[in-house]
């Protein structure tokens, strides 16, 4: 028992202790070091197209569905690959690889002449602002990864501005790669 209260002594107050950097310091007299926020990670919903792994903020995503049967609406743009009909709500079904430039033509996904989707293959339906909701076909969905603001890169000159606008920064989680998208410019 004597032991321990010798170990207790060395952490309680004693009247000859020496204070005065404590009173210093309750005095403002030096500079208290501040700790670092702790940088918060942002969510990302992470999927894969051609191969590549792309990521989209996991806020702009309203849900993941299997891909439905999708009708065919003529003369529509190459990266529009239809319409699919969502507990009621009719809405446009959109492929970026057209527009991503990694095909130079996209899969026929309705119609009569439709390529049967992989089994892997999804759409992620994302929030459309005033005109609703939007679907975007993707090949397979990796996860939600979770990436510090410190390991974002802006997007490789050249890549943004030029051959695929809609890229705007790279994320990395050690040895894994994840291309970030503006999905309003993906869909514009």
């Amino acid at each position: 028992m004597a032991r321990l209260s010798e170990l207790l002594d060395e952490f309680f107050y004693r009247p000859d202790e020496d204070v005065s950097a404590l009173d210093a310091l309750l005095a403002g007299g030096e500079e208290v070091p501040v700790a670092a926020p702790e940088e918060l990670p942002q969510e990302f919903l992470a999927f894969e197209l051609q191969g590549e792994c792309y990521a989209v903020p996991i806020g702009q995503v309203r849900e993941i569905v299997k891909v439905p049967p999708l009708t065919e609406l003529p003369r529509a743009p190459a990266h529009l690959l239809g319409v699919m009909n969502l507990r009621g709500d009719v809405m446009p079904v959109y492929g970026l690889k057209k527009r991503l430039n990694l095909v130079d033509v996209p899969a026929v996904r309705a119609g009569p002449d439709a390529v049967p989707a992989p089994r892997a293959a999804r759409i992620v339906v994302v929030h459309g602002g005033s005109e609703g909701g939007a679907g975007i076909w993707v090949d397979a969905i990796r996860d939600v990864v979770r990436l510090r603001p410190s390991t974002l890169e802006p997007a490789p000159a050249g890549i943004a501005s030029g051959e695929r606008p809609a890229v705007v920064g790279l994320g990395r989680r050690g040895p894994e790669l994840f291309i970030l998208l503006d999905l309003e410019q993906a869909l514009a």
